[in-house]
């Protein structure tokens, strides 16, 4: 299989998942209760109830691609499977039907459930394949950073088209420019799927087979290194949050620059780009720890700069760009970390358990989405904001500190997290070990 190829074929899976769950993060909410005529306090419910139903579809996800045995592999198969209901439930969810307030209640429950469970589908697998796409460290690092530039893509597309398409396919009616421009991002998605299928491969099975397993004893195989990775995601998902929810409320009423929230929204996006597209080549002169450490190094400076320099334009796009290359720098090594993850459980307790890290993954990521919201939420409060109000200084303050300060210390807090990982230093063993595994492995499967 041609390499490129393998990689954009990998790398375009996330760019189908990101077309529908940026649209979702930035848009369903506005959508709920201005297009399909709910309260928000319905709607503010209806996230967090999906986010426990998340929590639950995750972990069975998980343990089913664990327990997939096919001549297609373990999670590429969920590729295709998953495609046409996500395209299907994407459609479904942004129908807004002619019910009462009770039946678009019920409505919004049940399609945007389906809508999770089908994501969940696809993106387990998406989390779970890259060990068994190479045994090349290299070539994984790769593909991770070829998955990270189409996630960026897919969400910069996200924010700079969604609107316009809903202005031009609606003519006027919300309801029209939303269901036709869903349409089609979960039709481009279901054929972007289909792709990931078709040009990726499954050639390094695990070194260690289970015929049957338990849930309790699939636990048995995480180890410290797992819960140093789902540390490390709930807190960078928690700073993605705050930062990009915050960023409104400072540069409109700190900066008092509210002609700016459309190029902030897509630089702090793009500018990521670059160390995207450099981390296989920094991961081959550092190690992931020290890569993960000056990221966090670079996006500290860039927020220190953003608030120092807060009269001079020049300074703040400076800082948005630098803050924007750490914390994407964060995303990625957060991601290229996962195959090491895994391939040491196997090393180590000699457990094939990809699926239910990718779960744990997912249920930290969730929980810390949902758990930074509503701390935005409170601070706020705490503070004293008024919506479309001229602000206290008080309330300046809070969202000063939500903005710059609380960021700053969970980058603090990642780089605490990482000085403790170790698996940079233990690669090479594994590798050898798992090699010699999948050779002693293959000889019984000729022996017999």
């Amino acid at each position: 299989m041609n390499i490129w190829k393998k990689r954009i074929g990998y790398g375009v899976g996330d760019l189908g998942c990101n077309l529908v769950f940026s649209t979702m993060a930035s848009y369903l909410m506005f959508f709920y209760t201005d297009v399909f005529g709910i309260t928000a306090a319905v709607a503010g419910t209806l996230m967090l109830v999906t986010k426990v139903i998340d929590a639950l579809t995750d972990t069975g996800m998980g343990l089913l691609v664990d327990r997939t045995k096919t001549r297609w592999g373990q999670g590429r198969p969920y590729f295709l499977i998953g495609a046409i209901p996500f395209a299907i439930f994407t459609f479904m969810t942004f129908i807004v039907p002619d019910f009462s307030i009770t039946g678009k209640i019920i409505w919004a429950y049940v399609t945007y459930c389906l809508l999770c469970t089908a994501y969940t589908v696809v993106n387990i697998p998406l989390n779970t394949i890259v060990p068994r796409l190479t045994s090349d460290n290299h070539e994984r690092n790769i593909l991770v950073s070829t998955r990270m530039v189409c996630a960026l893509i897919g969400t910069a597309l996200v924010m700079s088209i969604t609107t316009p398409l809903v202005d031009f396919f609606g003519q006027g009616d919300t309801q029209k420019g939303f269901l036709i421009t869903m349409s089609l991002y979960g039709v481009v998605a279901m054929l972007l799927f289909i792709f990931t299928f078709m040009n990726t491969k499954e050639v390094v099975p695990p070194s260690i087979q289970h015929e049957k397993s338990s849930f309790k004893e699939d636990l048995k195989g995480l180890t410290g290194h797992s819960i140093i990775f789902f540390v490390l995601n709930f807190l960078y998902f928690g700073l993605f949050v705050i930062r990009n929810t915050t960023v409104i409320y400072y540069f409109t009423y700190n900066l008092g620059r509210t002609d700016w929230l459309t190029f902030v929204g897509l630089f702090g996006i793009l500018s990521g780009l670059p160390i995207l597209l450099i981390l296989p080549w920094l991961q081959k002169k550092m190690s992931k720890k020290h890569v993960l450490l000056l990221s966090t190094a670079i996006y500290i400076v860039g927020d220190l700069l953003i608030y120092f320099g807060k009269s001079s334009a020049v300074l703040l796009i400076a800082g948005l760009a630098i803050t924007g290359l750490g914390i994407y720098g964060i995303f990625g090594i957060t991601f290229a970390i996962q195959p090491d993850i895994i391939d040491y459980s196997e090393y180590k307790k000699k457990r094939s358990i990809a699926g239910m890290i990718a779960a744990f993954q997912g249920f930290s990521v969730k929980g810390s989405m949902g758990l930074a919201s509503a701390f935005i939420g409170v601070i706020l409060n705490m503070g004293g904001y008024v919506p479309n109000a001229t602000q206290t200084a008080t309330a300046l303050n809070y969202i000063e500190v939500t903005f710059i300060w609380v960021p700053l210390v969970i980058c603090l807090l990642i780089g605490i997290t990482i000085w403790f990982y170790k698996l940079d230093d233990k690669r090479e063993e594994m590798d050898i070990e798992l090699e010699r595994r999948r050779g002693l492995s293959e000889q019984k499967v000729v022996s017999l």
